[in-house]
């Protein structure tokens, strides 16, 4: 049977039919306490006992909460439990919506690439486009045109045009297997010294 408390929150509340037993008899005048003390030293129930001796007051601390008590423990497990149940598939949602990004930039990509494609197709559908990537690609000409080429690169005019390099300029550097070939005569003449 659980104990009730007064609505002030103090104590058992006094049962209904029951006196207190502290309480004296109430009588229908007001009593003052001085009279209430002197109405219970004339009962004799104390009169035979010595007054009760008073101890010394001694301090005492109040009892510090625990920092973390059993619930709190429990409450830190589930909630790491769950931390780690929700990670996995949170990661693999955001992978996800990663590759799906990634895929649909890819297919924008291609859809581009798609258009463009078919401008180009377009193009190679009239004739006068085809002429000219002919003249200009393959440099082809009608029976009767004299072809002019220009040439921008000037060593490369003079090379063809057969007139050496002059002394400051560089020489264009052997092939790599004509560097691969002298390191291994130089390597094998090392070797018979």
């Amino acid at each position: 049977m659980t104990q009730r408390l007064t609505p002030g929150g103090q104590g058992p509340a006094r049962r209904p039919g029951r006196r207190s037993r502290a309480a004296p008899p109430r009588t229908g005048r007001p009593v003052a306490r001085g009279a209430e003390v002197k109405e219970s030293a004339e009962s004799g129930r104390s009169a035979n006992r010595p007054a009760a001796r008073r101890a010394p007051v001694r301090r005492t601390n109040a009892p510090q909460p625990r920092r973390f008590t059993g619930r709190a423990t429990v409450l830190v497990v589930v909630l790491i439990a769950l931390a780690l149940g929700y990670t996995y598939p949170v990661r693999v949602y955001l992978s996800q919506q990663s590759d799906i990004a990634r895929m649909e930039q890819a297919q924008a990509d291609q859809r581009q690439r798609i258009s463009e494609l078919n401008e180009q197709a377009a193009l190679w559908k009239d004739p006068k486009y085809i002429e000219i990537q002919a003249r200009k690609r393959f440099y082809m000409v009608k029976p009767g045109e004299v072809p002019l080429v220009v040439l921008t690169d000037p060593d490369g005019a003079a090379r063809d045009a057969g007139v050496p390099p002059e002394a400051g300029e560089s020489q264009p550097a052997d092939p790599w297997y004509d560097t691969l070939w002298s390191s291994i005569q130089a390597a094998d003449a090392e070797s018979d010294r």
